[in-house]
């Protein structure tokens, strides 16, 4: 095939990601192109991570992120450790500086193998997340799932962590609820100009939650780094927990922490499975290496 690209099928706690390469080309990744190969079993992801020639300096790569649906994502804290572990075994460093559409972010692989990425500065404000109407507290705003005098899901916690995110607070189990079926409806809801993650969680404990997340253009999901990252600035923002926490999603576990200088630190692992290239036109690929144990 013409013009391929390399690529890594990776995933970060079972979030599924394609890194890819594209330094050196004018283009980008088709939105057609993504929909064709999340179509195919073997290389279906929930975002592609596309790596470009640097754009600002001082940085190292421009990442582009591109959910299953084609649309492009503003943050994927589970894809960046894939792309850090992509480049730290190319390159033999273990620390890189990214540019994305939310902004600049740095990242370190540790001698463990896991890997920390600076996901920057939550948000808060009604503006900023963005919501379709003013909310001075968005702690808790007005958003409920089922009857009024008995609501299934009510009164999410919503922030952004350079995407749009929604965290409904329960006290049971959140794998008890229908999210493969809220999900859709919330992430469309109007309140979301931009759409959003949808998230159900519930606190463990003053230093754990456990929580599921629907992911906005790519649906349900094992793992959603920035959802991890919302849903703890969101639970020490209320009370819930401190400013360090284990999220437990259906993947496994991340380490968060909400530094004193704003930051939000996300620790966690990436794991490789095969090698391949593809076009980015068409989608159309092959496979160069097995997966290793």
């Amino acid at each position: 095939m013409a013009g391929q690209a390399s690529f890594a099928k990776m995933n970060g706690l079972g979030n599924a990601i394609i890194v890819a390469d594209m330094r050196g080309r004018a283009g980008r990744v088709n939105p057609d192109a993504a929909r064709a190969l999340a179509a195919d079993p073997a290389t279906h992801f929930d975002q592609i991570m596309a790596i470009h020639d640097p754009r600002l300096p001082g940085t190292d790569s421009y990442v582009e992120i591109i959910n299953s649906d084609g649309s492009q994502a503003q943050a994927c804290g589970n894809g960046m450790r894939c792309v850090v572990q992509a480049l730290a075994a190319e390159t033999g460093r273990r620390a890189f500086t990214f540019q994305t559409v939310a902004g600049v972010l740095t990242a370190e692989e540790h001698e463990t193998g896991l890997i920390s990425v600076d996901m920057g500065k939550p948000c808060f404000g009604w503006q900023e997340i963005p919501l379709a109407e003013e909310f001075r507290d968005t702690r808790k705003i007005e958003l409920q799932v089922g009857p009024i005098d008995a609501p299934v899901l009510h009164s999410p916690s919503v922030a952004s962590m350079g995407n749009p995110h929604a965290i409904f607070w329960v006290e049971d189990d959140p794998y008890s609820y229908d999210l493969e079926r809220f999900g859709p409806m919330l992430e469309n809801h109007p309140i979301f100009p931009e759409r959003a993650n949808i998230t159900v969680a519930r606190v463990d404990s003053p230093g754990e939650l456990t929580m599921r997340t629907w992911e906005r253009g790519a649906g349900l999901t094992l793992a959603c780094g920035s959802a991890a990252c919302a849903a703890a600035v969101s639970a020490a923002r209320t009370g819930r927990t401190g400013r360090r926490v284990t999220v437990n999603l259906p993947g496994g576990p991340l380490q968060i922490f909400w530094r004193d200088d704003d930051h939000v630190m996300m620790t966690g692992p990436a794991e490789w499975e095969f090698s391949g290239r593809f076009d980015p036109e068409t989608g159309a690929w092959e496979r160069e290496t097995a997966g290793v144990a």
